[in-house]
């Protein structure tokens, strides 16, 4: 079951960045959904989000039940500049994060994935919960940028 996990996280590694190939600037920077994220700003938001992602692991991994602060991504996609940021270079970051992160997973016992940490937002999640979570998180989004690239012929 956690090997699992592991190979479906694994797998996402590159899927981004697989998913914005042959993009122009243009078709990135698009709306064909009106109200909805571009297709840089699903891109530059996986990317922010699997790195909090990680740390948050990374905590729960590493410390007894760590408070996991909670974060506004809209806030961040309003203030970070997300319409001006390279969407390929934050999907070959999301990548990277992943491929090293997965080294870190694959050497865990099964035990350590009960770990818990303090969502601030959420309460007490485990980190195979986490796993699951930014598996589903990244499909989910994923899902979207599909349908956005299909309403523009791409």
């Amino acid at each position: 079951m956690i090997s699992k996990l592991i190979d479906e996280y694994a797998t996402g590694a590159e899927k981004p960045l697989r998913a914005i190939e042959a993009l122009s600037p243009a078709e990135l920077d698009a709306y064909p959904i009106p109200g909805t994220w571009s297709i840089r700003e699903i891109i530059i938001h996986l990317m922010d989000s699997d790195l909090v992602g990680t740390e948050r692991m990374k905590r729960v991994i590493a410390m007894p039940k760590p408070l996991l602060l909670g974060y506004d991504e809209t806030a961040f996609a309003k203030n970070l500049f997300y319409t001006t940021t390279d969407a390929v270079k934050c999907a070959r970051v999301f990548q990277l994060n992943r491929e090293l992160f997965v080294d870190v997973l694959r050497k865990l016992s099964p035990e350590t994935f009960d770990r818990t940490g303090v969502h601030s937002e959420n309460g007490l999640e485990s980190l195979k919960e986490f796993v699951e979570k930014y598996n589903q998180h990244l499909e989910g989004h994923l899902v979207h940028l599909y349908k956005k690239r299909k309403l523009l012929g791409r």
